[in-house]
């Protein structure tokens, strides 16, 4: 299991717990075996889906730990496979059979290892015009998607509570709705401090999602 994944999922793990008193424990442990597990992706996946149909107080979670699961896969699983398995017809085949799995936050997850790996610090305009390349004409899908983030860039500068204010007003249609207050309170604040988190969750209309995805982002995030 990639150490940041590890981290990530423990940080959301313990945030719910936080939030929710819902004990994660045993859930945490099982979880770390399907993620260290030899199977091939599919098969993790279903065990995994498994394990939230047997938690239906983590549900919130679930495409999140999809999320954490796909970016394993890139960051460990696949260095045990074929070079080019990713250019793959199975790969293909398993991208179709996921479209509508997980969140926006694979980008982002995605994007920070891609800072990490160029030793820049991350900024809401690069992820946006350099890494998702909302700007050009043939991504004008992402930029369909960012729509609201495009629009509130000013918001990194501003508080958890406007933060939260523009993302109860965003409609209920956008894709980037749920995942608005924490993408944006992390470009915002990259390493909160318990006091931040205190604040963060305080200005939560969801805070059984928004507090363990921040912390899954923040934690993803240190070196």
């Amino acid at each position: 299991m990639d150490k940041k994944v590890e981290r990530a999922a423990q940080a959301a793990l313990q945030s719910f717990n936080q939030i929710t008193r819902h004990s994660v424990e045993d859930f945490d442990k099982k979880t770390r075996i399907v993620f260290n597990g030899e199977a091939p992706f599919m098969v993790k996946v279903k065990a995994m889906d498994e394990l939230f149909d047997n938690e239906p107080q983590l549900e919130p979670l679930r495409e999140v730990f999809f999320d954490l699961l796909m970016i394993n896969f890139f960051a460990e699983d696949v260095k045990k496979l074929e070079e080019d398995y990713l250019e793959s017809a199975e790969w293909e085949a398993i991208e179709e059979e996921t479209l509508d799995r997980g969140t926006e936050l694979l980008n982002l997850l995605l994007y920070l290892k891609e800072c990490e790996d160029e030793n820049i610090e991350p900024e809401l305009e690069d992820y946006l015009k350099e890494f998702l390349l909302v700007d050009e004409d043939e991504f004008q899908d992402e930029h369909r998607i960012y729509e609201a983030v495009i629009a509130n860039q000013i918001l990194i500068e501003s508080s958890y509570e406007e933060i939260a204010r523009v993302a109860e007003k965003l409609d209920k249609s956008s894709e980037i709705k749920e995942l608005f207050y924490p993408m944006m309170s992390f470009f915002h604040e990259p390493s909160p401090s318990p006091q931040s988190m205190d604040n963060y969750a305080a200005n939560s209309k969801e805070p059984e999602f928004d507090v363990p995805v921040y912390a899954l982002i923040a934690n993803y995030n240190k070196p």
